[in-house]
């Protein structure tokens, strides 16, 4: 299963956004796993969800920390930059992620992120590192060979015929033998 969830909603307005992270954060917690809102600081504190992950144009991580506080998770996309990986770091972040590491549905825009970035980032970097961008468990044992200590996906999960066949799939992948 999962080890966390991450609410994403571009497109809804905010009281509907607050409903379905409401109901969703209640379903988080009856399995224990964390929930995570994308790009919505206010959001995150008004439904006390376990963090936020911020992006380029999203608050920035110290805005964050302070309307959270210092028990929520924050995590930052850092797309292809391992400098802004390390000032994140240094800022309190507890994760960062990097990719696309393959052509993704959701981002088709998104620029190509090299493996060797991913290598490089896991050994400069104490806090948990997140690939992105195109993953499924067909192509995601490179990233986690390379380090990573966990898989953001989205169309794998969802386009799939059965979720959790396919959540079982990647769970598999992080399985130790």
């Amino acid at each position: 299963g999962a080890h966390a969830v991450q609410y994403r909603s571009k497109s809804a307005d905010i009281a509907l956004k607050h409903e379905q992270a409401t109901e969703l954060l209640e379903l988080c917690r009856a399995f224990d796993v964390p929930l995570i809102v994308n790009d919505d600081v206010r959001l995150a504190a008004l439904t006390d969800a376990d963090g936020v992950h911020v992006g380029e144009d999203d608050a920035r991580l110290i805005e964050a920390r302070i309307n959270l506080g210092p028990d929520k998770i924050i995590g930052v996309s850092c797309y292809q930059d391992l400098a802004r990986a390390l000032q994140f770091e240094a800022e309190g972040a507890d994760y960062v992620a990097f990719g696309s590491f393959y052509p993704s549905p959701t981002k088709p825009e998104a620029r190509p992120c090299p493996l060797s970035l991913l290598i490089e980032a896991k050994a400069r970097l104490r806090v948990q590192v997140v690939a992105i961008g195109g993953i499924t468990p067909d192509n995601a044992r490179p990233l986690i060979d390379a380090g990573a200590d966990a898989v953001a996906v989205i169309s794998a999960l969802f386009d799939a015929p059965d979720v959790a066949l396919a959540a079982g799939r990647f769970a598999a992948l992080f399985k130790k033998t």
